[in-house]
């Protein structure tokens, strides 16, 4: 699970602008131009607090199961809010009882924090996900609007939390998606295929230079004989950087080291 957070904490609600095409164009650029997942989530979360949301929160794993998420070693998790509220929030795993976070896992589109209030009314809520809301109140996450992802694979999952101004209600949320709610998805689309493209490790340890070698190499069919022959090694010192990749990726065959480190960017990718 990787995190990053900054101390944003004394929002105020934004004065509405309605965004320039230059502004839309010069973060798209940006975005495309990134070669990290840093500076393509700076580029987002600056945009994103340019047009009236200072808080964003982004999720995505390659390997969710109609069950779960997948582990947490291995989820992307970003965010810009403050250390205060993100590391209970995610160290505590309580994003997995948030309601907007199951209405992404089976939905894709827009969809508003009015929700939230619509299903405390109707007693939908459970009581896991009542702390939740009351943890939000807190912290004062009150407003926003989710994007669930459009995805091409059953195992991926990625959304994102527009985050309203510290304790504003849903109708200023609403008044800001009004007016830049398209440019919103048309951005943030952009960046999730753009950081979905770059590597990422969650929290594990990352595979070794040589380690990546080896893998693409099995990948393109090679045997270890095959590998060590063109590496210059030994077939034990190839097997031997083969059994450490599956240690550091968490799976038990080389064919799983493999696809792990594939979907992940890990292997097969273009140096910057």
């Amino acid at each position: 699970m990787t995190v990053n957070f900054a101390n944003i904490d004394n929002l105020t609600i934004p004065a509405m602008h309605e965004a320039t095409a230059a502004q839309v164009l010069e973060t798209i650029e940006d975005i495309i131009a990134a070669d990290a997942i840093e500076d393509t989530w700076a580029c987002l979360t600056e945009f994103c607090a340019q047009m009236g949301f200072p808080r964003l929160f982004y999720g995505f794993t390659n390997f969710r199961t109609e069950q779960s998420f997948g582990a947490a070693e291995d989820f992307l998790l970003l965010s810009n809010a403050c250390e205060r509220y993100v590391k209970p929030f995610v160290e505590g795993e309580m994003f997995r009882k948030a309601p907007m976070v199951r209405w992404a896992n089976t939905h894709t589109g827009v969809q508003s924090w009015q929700m939230i209030a619509d299903e405390i009314a109707q007693g939908k809520l459970t009581d896991e996900e009542l702390s939740v809301v009351a943890f939000n109140k807190e912290h004062g996450v009150t407003s926003g609007y989710t994007i669930s992802f459009q995805e091409n694979s059953t195992r991926n999952r990625g959304a994102l939390a527009f985050i309203g101004p510290k304790g504003a209600a849903q109708s200023v949320a609403d008044e800001i998606w009004a007016l830049h709610g398209r440019v919103l998805q048309m951005v943030a689309n952009v960046a999730h295929l753009k950081i979905t493209r770059l590597p990422h490790y969650g929290t594990r340890r990352h595979l070794t230079e040589r380690q990546r070698e080896v893998l693409a190499w099995v990948g393109d069919g090679k045997t270890n004989q095959d590998i060590a022959t063109i590496l210059g090694l030994t077939s034990a010192t190839v097997e031997k950087h083969l059994r450490l990749a599956r240690e550091v990726l968490d799976v038990e065959t080389t064919a799983q080291a493999v696809l792990k480190a594939a979907v992940q960017n890990q292997i097969f990718a273009i140096k910057p």
